[in-house]
């Protein structure tokens, strides 16, 4: 199944010995902490701000290595006796920290808790935990990282710990909780399509998918529950549909099986493929049906490929030229400059690098993902026109895919002015995630949209979501002209070298605010195979997406 993933006052230079909970817990020296945060002199009393009849001095400014000790000290200690009062008045947030901190205890029924503090850097300081959970007859050992952070409140300078849910342990989002007893879902076995199981221990970044797939089948698919110490969302991560996770198993309960539409090959070479890459994410699906045969991501906390919410560029063109070509406002043929820039509604658009197309086809702007040949149709468009075709042909933006886990199903807002030229090429506020994206591609190569989807509905029952209409042949002959292209001559040809048969790919780049390099998006289709995948902040599509997807095409299903 899925894993649902202070001392004493100091003297002299003997290290202090705490008892808790019937253990006697060393905090190490070198880690820096000791006798600040509990005496009424040294660095603390140096740290006192003055006071005179008339004015109280509030300290300002960053804070000193001392103040950082002092807060974390006090903290950490108070917690590890369990002092909850005492604990949550170090913190900016006292009551959101004693609720917590008395659930660690009560909820979580964590015992023996031993805090070991590392080496601050600045004001973040790392610390280990180690605890027992305990729960009736059971009970095993729970060890984990996590760290605080020190600020100064601004009303009387005094140095606090930061309060976020997180501090307690790192898989917390603020509202969450720890809780250990009977699962509130029963485990599952997920199986690939070949009846293999699918394991976070063989597959990585299957763990979110995994939860998932527990939280929508785990009452249905005959499985009993067991007991557990899990994180229970709170409405925050419910409504960013963030699953429970289990974080240790105290009895296993008996799994009932889910099988999924996983291509084992697919997937492992996925998984190869994301882990070469720093924020890599990638989805293959199959055109003819709409399964999903791989899913992978970098990243094994939150699911980017299936949840994620980024711009994607120029992987965008492909809907946008779906729109003209059905509006017949180009043909793939037709002349049609690229200018260096196109002013629109106060904004100027710039291409990539500046260049330009002073004599050329459509298609070969395609291909070379030339923007202003894209924005300078926005006089001829409606606000709603890109937002229509979105939804009317590719199904995306309606808020109502039902893959069998969660995800997020693209959104295209309609825009007016400048905001509305930005959309045509994937920026401004539209966004997208590779199993959108791959879905476009599936779109394009089979001429149908087919909601892509994990598990069968023939599971549960559930209905797929469908286009209100088809793309038509013509439409769909001159895309693929346009993408096959840009696979041979344009900016994909380096990545899709060696393709035969039926194929096309469309590179992107999407420029985010305060980062200095786009993120990478490509997407692409052979035979009845579609991919997409995005390395966030890795530059251009064609180099840092664009083998990704293509070795998985090149895989086969």
């Amino acid at each position: 199944m899925g894993k649902r993933r202070r001392v004493a006052e100091r003297r002299k230079t003997s290290r202090p010995a705490v008892l808790v909970g019937g253990m006697i817990a060393v905090v190490v020296g070198g880690a820096g902490f000791g006798v600040y945060a509990l005496t009424g002199g040294g660095a603390a009393a140096d740290e006192r701000t003055s006071a005179t009849a008339d004015h109280k001095h509030v300290k300002t400014g960053p804070l000193s290595a001392a103040e950082v000790r002092a807060a974390s000290t006090g903290f950490l200690t108070a917690w590890q006796h369990g002092r909850i009062s005492e604990a949550a008045a170090t913190t900016d947030d006292t009551s959101a920290a004693t609720k917590l901190l008395t659930g660690y205890a009560k909820d979580a029924r964590l015992k023996d808790v031993t805090l070991t503090p590392g080496t601050p850097a600045g004001a973040r300081v790392p610390f280990s935990v180690k605890a027992t959970v305990s729960y009736r007859k059971l009970s095993k050992p729970l060890a984990y990282g996590s760290s605080l952070t020190v600020v100064r409140r601004a009303s009387d300078g005094k140095p606090l710990v930061d309060w976020h849910s997180s501090v307690v342990h790192p898989d917390l989002k603020d509202g969450d909780t720890l809780v250990t007893g009977e699962s509130g879902t029963p485990p599952i076995k997920a199986l690939d399509r070949s009846g293999g199981e699918l394991t976070a221990a063989k597959y990585p970044s299957l763990g979110p998918v995994l939860d998932g797939l527990r939280e929508k089948y785990g009452k249905t698919a005959g499985g009993k529950a067991g007991i557990e110490l899990r994180v229970a969302r709170g409405k925050a991560s419910q409504k960013a549909q963030l699953p429970d996770k289990t974080l240790v198993e105290l009895s296993q309960g008996t799994p009932g099986a889910v099988r999924t539409t996983l291509s084992p090959a697919l997937q492992s070479v996925a998984e190869q493929q994301v882990d070469k890459r720093a924020k890599a994410s990638v989805v293959v699906v199959r055109p003819s049906t709409g399964e999903i045969l791989a899913v992978a991501n970098s990243g094994h906390g939150f699911n980017v490929a299936f949840q994620g919410s980024l711009a994607p560029g120029s992987t965008m063109k492909i809907v946008t030229s779906t729109m003209l070509f059905e509006k017949k406002l180009i043909t793939p043929d037709a002349s049609h400059p690229c200018p260096k820039t196109y002013k629109l509604a106060g904004w100027t658009f710039h291409n990539d690098a500046d260049s330009e197309i002073k004599k050329g086809t459509f298609k070969q702007s395609f291909g070379a993902s030339c923007n202003n040949a894209f924005i300078d149709f926005a006089p001829k468009l409606s606000d709603s026109d890109l937002t229509q075709e979105a939804q009317q042909v590719y199904g995306l933006g309606m808020d109502n895919w039902s893959i069998g886990v969660p995800s997020f199903d693209g959104s295209v807002p309609v825009q007016s002015g400048a905001q509305m030229g930005a959309s045509l090429i994937g920026q401004g506020a539209v966004r997208m995630n590779p199993l959108n994206m791959a879905s476009v591609a599936a779109t394009v190569e089979s001429g149908v949209f087919r909601q892509p989807y994990l598990v069968s509905p023939s599971v549960d029952n559930r209905t797929l979501a469908k286009a209100a209409r088809t793309m038509s042949s013509t439409t769909q002959s001159q895309l693929k002209d346009v993408l096959k292209f840009t696979a041979d001559y344009g900016t994909a040809a380096k990545a899709m070298a060696g393709m035969s048969g039926d194929y096309g790919a469309k590179t992107g780049s999407a420029e985010v605010d305060g980062q200095k390099k786009p993120n990478g998006w490509f997407t692409a289709y052979q035979g009845d195979l579609a991919a997409a995948g995005v390395v966030q902040a890795g530059g251009h599509g064609g180099d840092t997406a664009g083998p990704m997807v293509a070795t998985l095409l090149k895989t086969g299903g």
